[in-house]
């Protein structure tokens, strides 16, 4: 006869339930996140950005490059801000009203990555030199000191001059470029700050400056390319050379109309691929 002996089966039972209680627990760390956890989606490092602050609105920052081209990025609180060596350290985190326009900055960026995902760029750092803020900061003072003197004489101008057809253009200077371009020479440089020296001589003169293009390529390319050297022709005259932004009328690029010479030959090209800048003075008060 078999004798068949029956183990106590209670301890193998509570073993199967410790599992399933841990593997419950698991579960539910794993399947259910924390509430105060907000996850933003994936970031993948973005390109780095050089060039000058020439816009802010709120947390948006728009930086113009060199070439003329511009790009948006956001700031937030993790964003670190930082100058270079000297009075407020190098390691040292700025607050985000240092960030002043056209203040030269470095920055590193950081997007959303994912199909979903609208590919805005956000700073993650923001370095520039001190030197560079300590102007950036003497500009905006002296701005803020002079505003209502420039505003002053700004409707002195407007009162005397109405509209383009009161004008006289006592002198006009080309730029030329190559194709495509919008990189100044260095003799462009210079005639570009006599140009600016000598309308500083001439009371209640005003410069006008307009972009142009050869008939290269297609005719949104060639609008945008006019305005970028108008751009550019601008931003020394006005950074480097020192002419005053309310003695500048509005800028604008023609693209390939009102062409210099025939686009049919390579030196009649080289003479469209221009920014010419207009000395203009009020028929009012030329001559006086």
């Amino acid at each position: 006869m078999n004798i068949i002996h029956k183990r106590p089966m209670i301890p193998f039972v509570v073993a199967l339930l410790a599992v399933s209680a841990a593997g419950s627990v698991s579960a539910q760390q794993q399947g259910s996140p924390d509430p105060n956890i907000v996850v933003y989606g994936t970031m993948t490092a973005g390109p780095e950005i050089k060039g000058v602050i020439s816009a802010r609105n709120a947390d948006r920052l728009k930086i113009t490059a060199a070439d003329g081209t511009s790009t948006v990025v956001a700031i937030n609180d993790a964003t670190r801000i930082k100058a270079g060596a000297g009075l407020f350290g190098g390691n040292r985190k700025l607050a985000a009203d240092s960030l002043l326009n056209g203040l030269p900055v470095t920055v590193k960026t950081v997007q959303a990555g994912g199909a979903a995902s609208s590919g805005d760029l956000v700073a993650s750092q923001i370095s520039f030199r001190n030197s560079d803020l300590k102007t950036a900061t003497m500009i905006r003072n002296a701005t803020n000191q002079r505003f209502e003197e420039q505003t002053a004489a700004t409707e002195a101008l407007r009162g005397r001059i109405g509209d383009i057809d009161k004008y006289n253009v006592k002198s006009t200077m080309n730029v030329h470029f190559d194709v495509g371009k919008t990189n100044l020479s260095e003799e462009d440089k210079a005639s570009l700050c006599a140009t600016a020296a000598s309308a500083q001589a001439t009371e209640n003169a005003l410069l006008l400056v307009v972009g142009y293009t050869d008939s290269t390529g297609s005719d949104d390319f060639n609008q945008e390319l006019s305005e970028k050297r108008a751009s550019r022709v601008i931003n020394y005259l006005q950074q480097v050379c020192g002419w005053k932004p309310y003695r500048m009328l509005t800028p604008t690029g023609m693209a390939k109309a009102d062409p210099l010479a025939s686009n049919d030959t390579p030196e009649g090209k080289a003479q469209n691929r221009r920014v010419a800048v207009n000395i203009l003075v009020s028929k009012s008060v030329d001559g006086l």
